[in-house]
């Protein structure tokens, strides 16, 4: 059964992450959500998207438990290189691509948002980085598409200290396009997605076209230069330490190690 389930409705494509607790973001959600884009590319009546999150949250972030089973550091420069170009794949898709955001997004969880075009947020949701806190670094191009959107000053405090922010706070610093109640996200957010449907195809497609040629060419670098640190502290005792104390629920004892 697929992670994410598909829809169209009025030239709109929903695709909802169906992965309890938490929909988190593992492989096999991933490579899911992969196969969808491709579904969608090949739908010609679709002209506009709406990723979205079933349950509680939008997405708490990645799989943690998957990464017990990593067997080399390798295998997490790996892990962030996949997610970072499937989430660079929705950043350049030739349709627009709108994230519904409830509850929480975090951690990949909000990776997966940002590389979104455009952010419905609920006032109530919480959005963040919070990998620090588990000994490791954001490895799906946080480090990179957060000061796009918030200022590399507001940048550093969120990913620094792991606090995340409301969804009040995430329009006021430029992370959300609207915010409504949570009872109306999804109204909203259709209303939104089918007025951009109304418009002529190849227009859009020009426009998604266009506007990504306003980032700069540092940013490829900053992905390589993120997968390599990720593999990295990956592979530090203070990772070891902190993955562990995230799945016993306790609190990470730190060696800087």
């Amino acid at each position: 059964m697929s992670t994410i389930a598909y829809d169209v409705k009025q030239g709109v494509a929903y695709l909802t992450i169906q992965s309890p607790p938490a929909n988190a973001l593992s492989s096999t959600l991933l490579q899911d959500l992969e196969a969808k884009l491709q579904k969608v590319e090949a739908d010609k009546s679709v002209k506009a998207v709406v990723l979205t999150g079933e349950g509680r949250f939008f997405s708490a972030g990645a799989d943690i438990k998957e990464f017990t089973s990593f067997q080399k550091a390798s295998d997490s420069k790996a892990l962030a290189q996949k997610g970072q170009q499937l989430f660079n794949r929705i950043e350049h898709f030739p349709i627009p691509v709108i994230a519904a955001i409830h509850g929480a997004a975090l951690g990949g969880g909000l990776e997966l948002a940002m590389a979104c075009h455009i952010r419905i947020v609920a006032k109530s949701a919480k959005l963040g980085l919070p990998e620090l806190t588990l000994g490791i670094i954001p490895g799906f191009a946080g480090t990179q598409r957060l000061p796009q959107h918030v200022g590399t000053a507001k940048a550093y405090e969120m990913i620094l200290t792991g606090d995340p922010i409301s969804g009040e706070e995430a329009y006021y610093f430029g992370l959300a396009n609207r915010i409504v109640e949570e009872d109306q996200l999804l109204h909203e957010t259709s209303i939104l997605a089918e007025k951009i449907a109304e418009k002529s195809r190849p227009s859009i497609q020009h426009i998604m076209n266009l506007v990504p040629y306003a980032k700069t060419d540092l940013f490829d670098k900053g992905l390589e230069a993120e997968a390599n640190a990720f593999k990295e502290v990956f592979g530090s005792e203070d990772a070891k330490e902190g993955i562990q104390a995230f799945l016993e629920k306790r609190k990470p004892d730190f060696k800087d190690e």
